[in-house]
């Protein structure tokens, strides 16, 4: 699979975070000689940083960074879809794979808007910047097996990778994996001001809560045939601290409040998705 990449070209149409999070995993992993990468950006400062950090091509030309690309990665914000999308209408060759990072853009938005279908549309989060990402994915039945290992090798190279077959999952996605991050890093400021509050000082009190928070994720992935509940249990004793400090989460409405968080992002991303679509 890690050949899929070799002797390719990919252009990138926008260049902010994620863009360069991909470039970074592609060029560090061997996958692809960073000249067979081009890049555009409206910003020559942003230009002249990219190729000085990585060594790849760039351009202030969207229709320069697709040309002879073998696939494409639409990385720009999905509100100026509509203005960079009358650019490009029709400038994009049958064989060329297009894989968007854009959150609420459908496949048949992207497809009626750009002129092209084999389109791959994927969910990405923001741990894909360390090599830790999750990256949840659909293609459009034009893109062929040869481009789907394409696009899963691009992907894995940012974390770890999931296809799914309905594309409405990636609603889903978006609520859970996508916006997952921010949940995670309230949860984890929550129990930093805890730390104050009873008198550490914040940057022992930050790193008693990353280390716990990781070597717990470490822990339950090697538990992986150990249901999350029965880890809970293993470090709740009866009448214990931690038994206590439980019950008041479930006072509070933990687990409702978390269920209610994500169920709010999924219906915006669905009301987002239909916004952008009208807008085309």
């Amino acid at each position: 699979m890690a050949k899929a990449l070799k002797d390719k070209k990919i252009g990138f149409i926008g260049s902010g975070i994620m863009a360069e999070a991909i470039v970074s995993g592609v060029i560090n992993k061997g996958l692809v000689d960073p000249q067979s990468i081009c890049c555009s950006d409206p910003y020559a400062a942003r230009c002249e940083e990219l190729e000085q950090r990585y060594g790849v091509r760039t351009t202030s030309s969207n229709k320069e960074a697709i040309k002879d690309s073998d696939l494409i990665v639409l990385s720009i914000k999905p509100q100026v879809l509509p203005e960079v999308s009358k650019a490009l209408l029709g400038s994009f060759d049958s064989d060329q794979l297009l894989v968007s990072i854009l959150a609420g853009v459908d496949s048949k938005t992207l497809k009626k808007a750009l002129g092209h279908h084999a389109v791959v549309r994927t969910m990405p989060n923001t741990p894909a910047r360390v090599g830790e990402g999750m990256t949840v994915w659909t293609a459009t039945d034009d893109v062929t097996k040869e481009q789907r290992n394409m696009a899963q090798t691009l992907l894995a190279a940012l974390g770890q990778e999931v296809f799914v077959s309905r594309e409405a999952d990636l609603d889903m996605a978006t609520a859970l994996s996508g916006t997952g991050p921010a949940y995670v890093f309230l949860f984890m400021e929550a129990l930093v001001d805890a730390g104050v509050h009873m008198g550490f000082s914040r940057r022992v009190a930050r790193q008693l809560v990353l280390q716990t928070v990781k070597g717990s994720v470490d822990f339950a992935l090697q538990s992986s045939d150990t249901h999350l509940a029965e880890l809970r249990n293993q470090v709740t004793s009866p009448g214990g601290t931690t038994a206590d400090a439980l019950y008041q989460m479930e006072k509070g409405g933990l687990r409702t409040v978390l269920s209610k968080s994500v169920f709010a992002a999924f219906q915006k991303s669905r009301k987002l998705s239909n916004v952008i679509s009208d807008q085309e």
